[in-house]
Order: structure tokens, then C-alpha cells, then sequence
């Protein structure tokens, strides 16, 4: 099965599951296929594979430039809080550094717990265990 079709598979079946509405159940799966129609899951599941591809490279720097990247912006913001400021960042930097680490951290723990829960919403699939 593709990827694409496995998010759609996987969103319908947790639609069903988390909306009893069958209205809401409509109303969640046209937003999904409209997304899908306007290539939006495609592009997030490419985007997915591209940093899959880059954690499990065998060279260091392609395994390691976005955290190195995260610690960096990161650090920045920690040395500020400490009267250590770069002499060039701006206020409007820093914010968008901090926008930008928040972004981070926000993606790194989803896709933590993505990583974590997808095998078992698939084994339960599989086996029929989401089914009503």
C-alpha cells in the first residue's frame, strides 16, 4: 500500500472511531479528501519520508542537522535570557527563533508519539480491533 493511501485508511478509520456523529464523520472525511485532493497529505507524507531518510543516514552531518540547527536557535534564546545577546538579532529574531524551536520541539514530540502509536493503530487494523 502506498502512503498516501495508508493516511487515508488510517484517518478514515479514526474518524469513524472518534466522531459517533455520522455527520461529523462526513464532515471530518470531506476535509480529509480535500486535503488529499489538494496534495497536502501527499506533501506531509513526502516531507516524512525526507526526514525519515536524513535520521537513518549513515553520514553524521545528514543524520544531525536539524537538531544541530534546533540547538543552535535554541541556544541563542538561552544565552539571551542570560544577558548574553548576539549584537545583531533583533527582538523580532529572537521571537521568530523562539517560533521557530517551539515549531521544532512541537514536531519532534508528535512525531515521537506518531512513531510510538502508529504501529499499534495498524496491528489493531489489521486485526480488526478498530473496527465497530
Amino acid at each position: 500500500m502506498n502512503p498516501l493511501a495508508a493516511v487515508l485508511s488510517i484517518g478514515d478509520t479514526l474518524i469513524k472511531r472518534l466522531f459517533p456523529d455520522p455527520a461529523s464523520q462526513q464532515a471530518a472525511q470531506l476535509a480529509l479528501l480535500e486535503m488529499a485532493q489538494r496534495g497536502e497529505l501527499a506533501e506531509m507524507t513526502a516531507r516524512a519520508e525526507i526526514v525519515k531518510a536524513e535520521a537513518q543516514s549513515e553520514h553524521w552531518l545528514v543524520a544531525t542537522w536539524r537538531p544541530i540547527l534546533m540547538l543552535t536557535f535554541g541556544a541563542l534564546i538561552v544565552a539571551r535570557w542570560f544577558g548574553w545577546a548576539a549584537p545583531e538579532l533583533s527582538e523580532a529574531e529572537y521571537l521568530k527563533l523562539w517560533s521557530i524551536v517551539e515549531f521544532g520541539i512541537g514536531g519532534y514530540v508528535v512525531s515521537r508519539s506518531v512513531e510510538k502509536v502508529v504501529p499499534h493503530i495498524t496491528d489493531a487494523i489489521k486485526s480488526g480491533g478498530l473496527r465497530k
